[in-house]
């Protein structure tokens, strides 16, 4: 069905998909459209209707996403800082004086001297120990992955909106060649 409406619909720059979100065909002849995919005006404007719901759930999914990158971003580079902070006290000889939270509202001092690891909280109940160049490593890593990925979710979304965007512009196009189909036939026949 989908394949027959390609024929007289056109894709943005010839572009069928992106990471699994359909590309959605711009319809110039809706006539021909119709006709190539075997359908009425009302099953073809429920297929375009599910469509754009389907793009309407995969937005709200890449959107959450996009938040978890964007709240993961800064603590990545937080504890950057904090790797740094520990590498430079330790090459001046100095101890690092440091304030944690035991619980809620209860903090301790702590006197970090002279350390030579670090331990990492890689999520799911598990954390590493790591050496302070290790984890230096592997947080810039982790911050470059993070930045691309979002980088990549950003374009999925522009993509979605764009999909979005022909989907609607073709829903409304089918319904006002229904009207006019029908306005003309209701002429004809008060003719």
């Amino acid at each position: 069905m989908a394949a027959a409406a390609a024929a007289s619909a056109s894709t943005p720059q010839g572009v069928a998909e992106r990471r699994g979100i359909p590309a959605a065909a711009f319809v110039e002849d809706v006539e021909a459209y119709l006709r190539q995919a075997g359908l009425d005006v009302n099953s073809a404007l429920a297929f375009l209707q599910e469509r754009l719901q389907q793009y309407k759930i995969v937005e709200m999914k890449l959107l959450a996403q996009q938040r978890d990158l964007q709240a993961k971003i800064p603590d990545i580079e937080k504890c950057l800082d904090i790797v740094a902070a520990l590498q430079a006290k330790k090459a001046l000889g100095e101890a690092l004086i440091a304030d944690f939270e035991l619980s809620e509202g209860i903090y301790s001092r702590a006197k970090i001297e002279d350390t030579d690891s670090v331990c990492l909280w890689l999520g799911a109940n598990v954390m590493l120990e790591y050496s302070c160049d290790e984890a230096n490593a592997l947080l810039k890593k982790n911050l470059e992955n993070a930045k691309s990925s979002l980088e990549v979710l950003v374009a999925d979304l522009q993509f979605l909106r764009d999909q979005q965007t022909i989907t609607q512009v073709t829903i409304a196009r089918v319904f006002n060649w229904d009207v006019h189909q029908r306005r003309s036939k209701q002429a004809v026949k008060e003719t």
